[in-house]
């Protein structure tokens, strides 16, 4: 479907209420109603609290930390690290030298139901398919390096950064040279033991994998207590997630807590939108809810009734969308290309909502996921749209301009296809040009 957004007639629609599968395209609903819900200055805040009495150096009692949600605090980009560094800083300044307890994780703003509604068990050791919590660090992922041992038949060495968060079981050997690196993973919900089955060349460059973590609470305390340790405070006691102890700690009330704010949504919503963050959308799809009248965590189904007060009062039509997840990894999320369209439709009226969501989609040609598409063509660098790709399923929505200079919402989707997705695409990106050559 294609819509002008000059003069709101509709251009092109085909099957336009027809329930489909969107893929990451579902990232556009998501993004929308946060920012509706929250606003582009939200942030995330994670807070440290000491839970005892600090006398001759010694902290008697536990270090509390608790989340909101961040997905942001990470190693590539030295977060953690600085993050880590300052609280540890703070503490010695109070005269902590040593923790005599446990790091505890709060995870409790969130449900403890980590993973998506929907979700296939096979993706489930990919990073693409982290569950999420209300404490949340590099993406809830491990990276695991997998290389050939010193001779044929040998097993290969297999090494993770970082050390901690999943527990490795390798069945992976070295095979001849010029044979082809073959590896299979699996993990059971629940559990930290990765399976990994498969081979590698003996000459081969050692594989890398991106593995998700079970448990994001204690894959966040384990990497503090490191982080302290690894900055000059003895930390005597083990990482913890709440939900596993007795007896919730109690932070001390003269105590002023340690507060981290994450980036603005408006930052945030750009590694969501252009490398297509499922961990960031589903942390979002929680953040729209709204808690229980008892305070409870924020979840997942309540913030489908969140989605629907947003979309209806924004115009989409009823029975446009189904939401079971907020990055589109499920298969039970439909949506409409008419919803699609309208809920663009009404981002790019909205002053409030226009400059930041635009801001966050892949530029065709130019970055994100759209990098390598529609490169020497009208469309580059000035295409921006959301692309949604899984098995049987390709997906873009997002805005153009055609060649008389008007502006156009549109969106494809395509599902249950026999044709190789590429063919699809380049459907896709023939209808996108041919729009952009259109002149009233």
């Amino acid at each position: 479907m294609a819509k002008s957004l000059s003069t709101g007639e509709t251009l092109y629609a085909r099957n336009p209420r027809t329930l489909l599968l969107p893929a990451s395209s579902m990232k556009v609903v998501t993004l929308a109603a946060i920012a509706e819900r929250r606003g582009w200055d939200y942030t995330f805040p994670t807070t440290l609290s000491i839970a005892g009495s600090i006398a001759g150096g010694v902290l008697a009692g536990d270090l509390v930390v608790s989340g909101s949600g961040d997905p942001s605090l990470g190693l590539a980009d030295g977060s953690a690290e600085r993050v880590f560094r300052e609280w540890t800083e703070r503490l010695k300044q109070l005269g902590v030298r040593t923790i005599d307890g446990r790091i505890v994780g709060d995870d409790s703003a969130f449900e403890d139901q980590t993973l998506g509604f929907g979700w296939s068990w096979d993706d489930l050791p990919d990073d693409y398919a982290a569950g999420v919590g209300a404490l949340q660090f590099n993406e809830n992922a491990v990276r695991v390096t997998i290389a050939p041992g010193p001779a044929v038949g040998d097993y290969a060495g297999v090494t993770t950064e970082p050390s901690y968060g999943i527990d490795v079981k390798s069945s992976v050997v070295t095979s001849a040279n010029g044979s082809p690196t073959s590896l299979t993973t699996s993990r059971l919900p629940g559990s930290a033991a990765l399976q990994i089955n498969g081979s590698i060349a003996a000459a081969a460059v050692p594989a890398t994998l991106l593995v998700a973590v079970d448990n994001p609470t204690l894959y966040y305390v384990r990497a503090l207590r490191s982080a302290l340790i690894a900055n000059g405070i003895d930390v005597r006691g083990a990482a913890v997630d709440i939900d596993d102890i007795a007896a919730n700690p109690s932070p001390r009330i003269d105590t002023h807590p340690m507060v981290h704010h994450s980036p603005a949504l408006s930052t945030l919503a750009v590694r969501l939108m252009k490398d297509s963050q499922n961990q960031y959308a589903e942390t979002f799809l929680k953040t729209v809810s709204t808690a229980g009248a008892d305070g409870g965590p924020l979840t997942a189904f309540g913030a489908r009734a969140a989605y629907q007060e947003v979309f209806d009062r924004w115009g989409v039509h009823a029975g446009g969308m189904i939401v079971r997840d907020g990055s589109g990894l499920s298969r039970y999320d439909f949506v409409t290309a008419e919803a699609l369209v309208t809920i663009l439709e009404h981002v790019y009226k909205d002053e409030k909502l226009r400059g930041p969501f635009e801001a966050s989609l892949p530029v065709a040609g130019r970055d994100g996921t759209l990098a390598n598409r529609f490169k020497g063509t009208a469309a580059e660098g000035t295409v921006r749209a959301k692309t949604g790709s899984m098995t049987g399923v390709r997906t873009l929505s997002g805005y153009l301009t055609t060649a008389s200079g008007e502006p156009v919402v549109f969106a494809v989707l395509a599902n249950n296809f026999e044709t190789p997705a590429d063919v699809v695409n380049r459907a896709t990106d023939a209808i996108v040009l041919r729009l952009i050559a259109f002149q009233q």
